[in-house]
């Protein structure tokens, strides 16, 4: 009946709610039921894809999915895909659900939201926004191959930050908390607690001062640090921008790229915001060392790449019923065993830099610039002023082989990545690190 080499389809359904205060007015409320279904198929070289919404006919959908390989197969023939042949993939320790959100009702969450954000409104603070998030959906993929697998997946979490003002100057601070868990990660995080720690963040930046910029030595906190492993190697090591030519790491396996004392990690078996128990193309979710002790060992891999270049698949993911690209889940630097007393010890004179305002990485060159939220100036081993308007920029090889301290305080934040216009659900994670010499931007 289906005249392509491979097809296979993600059915996907469940619900969604997203609450968002600004200054304790309810701004969105949002309640989504969704049902549909993504199909991809394969003929020759060319994909067809496509996606269908409520009551659909799945056989329609592969047909549909199939014309538009066949078709552009004919119309220009490309150079023959392979899919990897998987095994059917097994839900093994799927993370455990102790309060369904879907139990709670949607007035208790709102109130529990303005709660939080009455806890950020202090002297100084100009505005405050509260965000609160929920989705629980099933997925079911199959394959032409003959497998099959399906799971559930619960995800909550909230956000919450505050604008600090005076005589011109603007300063936010930040908390967030999101898991794979359900309504049980308020017992878990002081949601309060975290919203008073956003406020008073802004607030002490107005009296900071603007930074210096010019190389130096640095010390990362675990935020910025776990933004370095995501996106500057994370990214990096996607096997289809390896193939596109437009990585840093290409044609690098093997080899030593960073400092002895960093081992990164992508696991998506971990019960963090980006698990999966297998990826959107049915491959069983694995822990996979992307660098071990400085020496590049893999690529993250979909199906097609991994057949491709020799690899295992199962970093292929896709927001809702979009086509699946290569993704990272849960990425980290490991422990080292250096404790953050001893590198400020060490490293006498420089700037501690701490969490995250976003930056921007450009994996074909190399390199990367980050804003941090803030610093510190270090002087005789000692955090004295606070700074502003602070940035980390440089090769993205140069800071790996930089790194000669790791600390023993691994952890992790979450968030959402963006590539191709789709966002997933990911967190990245390091412990402090030490870099002997790094590019600080400044006012």
């Amino acid at each position: 009946m289906h005249s392509v080499d491979f097809f296979d389809t993600r059915i996907i359904e469940g619900t969604s709610t997203a609450i968002v205060l600004d200054n304790g007015r309810v701004e969105q409320i949002s309640v989504n039921s969704t049902k549909g279904a993504a199909v991809r198929a394969l003929k020759g070289g060319s994909w067809g894809f496509t996606s269908a919404d409520g009551d659909f006919d799945i056989e329609k959908a592969i047909r549909a999915a199939s014309e538009l390989a066949v078709g552009m197969d004919e119309r220009s023939p490309q150079e023959k895909v392979i899919v990897k042949e998987i095994a059917t993939p097994r839900v093994q320790n799927p993370p455990k659900v102790t309060k369904n959100p879907l139990d709670i009702s949607l007035e208790e969450k709102v109130q529990n939201l303005k709660e939080i954000g009455k806890h950020a409104d202090m002297n100084s603070i100009s505005s405050t926004s509260a965000v609160y998030r929920e989705s629980s959906y099933r997925m079911l993929y199959s394959d032409s191959t003959g497998v099959e697998g399906e799971y559930e997946v619960v995800r909550t979490g909230f956000a919450i930050s505050a604008v600090a003002s005076r005589n011109g100057i603007y300063q936010a601070g930040r908390e967030s908390r999101f898991g794979v868990n359900g309504y049980e990660i308020f017992d878990k995080f002081n949601a309060n607690e975290l919203a008073e720690d956003a406020a008073r963040n802004a607030i002490k930046l107005l009296d900071a001062k603007p930074a210096k910029g010019g190389n130096m030595p640095v010390i990362l906190d675990p935020e910025l640090a776990g933004v370095f492993a995501h996106e500057a190697v994370g990214h990096a090591s996607e096997a289809d921008l390896i193939l596109e030519g437009s990585s840093v790491l290409e044609n690098r396996l093997g080899e030593n790229i960073a400092s002895p004392l960093i081992t990164i990690i992508d696991d998506p078996t971990l019960h963090e915001y980006g698990h999966f128990p297998f990826d959107d193309e049915g491959s069983q979710s694995e822990k996979t060392t992307i660098i071990e002790n400085g020496t590049l060992k893999s690529y993250l891999h979909s199906r097609e790449t991994a057949a491709k270049l020799g690899g295992k698949p199962g970093h292929c993911r896709a927001q809702g019923y979009s086509h699946p690209v290569v993704r990272m889940s849960n990425t980290y630097i490991e422990n080292g065993n250096s404790r953050f007393e001893e590198m400020l010890e060490e490293i006498g004179n420089g700037i501690y830099l701490s969490g995250s305002r976003g930056g921007q990485v450009n994996t074909g060159e190399g390199v990367f610039q980050f804003n941090a939220e803030k610093g510190y100036l270090i002087e005789n081993g000692e955090l004295t002023t606070l700074l502003r308007d602070v940035s980390l920029s440089g090769k993205i090889l140069e800071i790996l082989n930089n790194v000669n301290m790791v600390g023993n305080d691994l952890t992790m934040n979450s968030g959402r990545c963006g590539k191709e216009g789709q966002l997933v659900p990911v967190t990245d994670g390091s412990p402090h690190l030490m870099i002997s010499r790094a590019m600080v931007g400044g006012a």
